[in-house]
């Protein structure tokens, strides 16, 4: 049986020290409580990086630009009733302060300590690429 195939981007906003940008789902959202990298859907006719740079600008209020977007690794996940997709790019350059938007919390980890916030099946295999990173 096909299903449908669902195209996500996600983030990995690393600071000066290190630090790995995570906000947790909001209460009404789907995987409510999970921490994930900042992200979400393309859109139709958008491409990648430019997904990307509009959810980091709707969710965190910061801006950033495709040179400054590294593609670092990808994810592929089954679900019940989808398929998800989700390249994930390291992002070390940006404009603004990351801030809620979007009343999900944030947190920075460093890498070591990525596992020790829930995630969502998708989210998991992308974390050793992010430790052998930094």
């Amino acid at each position: 049986m096909s299903k449908k195939l669902v195209l996500v981007v996600a983030c990995a906003l690393i600071d000066p020290d290190d630090r790995i940008l995570l906000a947790q789902r909001p209460e009404g959202k789907s995987m409510a409580g999970l921490w994930e990298f900042p992200g979400g859907k393309v859109e139709s006719g958008e491409i990648p990086e430019q997904a990307l740079i509009r959810e980091l600008k709707e969710e965190l209020c910061v801006e950033t630009k495709v040179a400054c977007l590294a593609p670092l690794t990808f994810a592929s996940h089954e679900y019940d009733d989808f398929h998800l997709l989700m390249p994930l790019y390291v992002c070390r350059r940006w404009w603004g302060t990351a801030v809620s938007n979007e009343g999900q919390a944030l947190k920075w980890v460093r890498p070591e300590n990525l596992r020790d916030y829930p995630m969502p099946k998708a989210d998991l295999p992308l974390i050793p690429a992010l430790q052998e990173l930094i």
